[in-house]
């Protein structure tokens, strides 16, 4: 069974952190990329970083404070958010899709065959 959990969002204020995390069922962490896209009300949807292999990839309004790692045991991807701002806010999906195809271009949306539920971010004071 193919599946996406995350967990970890809620309320922070501006300049803290939160972890988010993705539990994956039935994609195999050596042929499928998974990443975290969001989106915020009234905004298109947009990648925010993704990891296959060693491989990792940021997009430029996070770099310096999100990081994406893996724990291969656990069937887990993590997203570490520090120095966090209101324009964060957004809900937040874990995607997942064939590393062949989503090493060509990492966030465009058609390269991932697999969303999960999404889990709401919020930054505010």
């Amino acid at each position: 069974q193919y599946q996406l959990v995350e967990s970890g969002g809620g309320l922070v204020q501006p300049g803290g952190s939160l972890r988010l995390s993705c539990t994956v069922s039935g994609f195999s962490f050596d042929t499928y990329a998974i990443g975290w896209f969001r989106q915020a009300p009234g905004k298109d949807r947009e990648g925010v970083s993704c990891i296959f292999t060693s491989l990792t990839y940021y997009v430029d309004s996070v770099k310096g404070r999100f990081t994406i790692s893996r724990d291969n045991a656990k069937n887990t991807v993590y997203l570490q958010m520090n120095s966090l701002k209101p324009e964060d806010t957004a809900v937040y999906y874990c995607v997942a899709g064939l590393s062949t195809r989503v090493v060509r271009s990492p966030f465009a949306e058609y390269n991932y065959d697999a969303w999960g539920q999404g889990t709401q971010v919020t930054v505010s004071s």
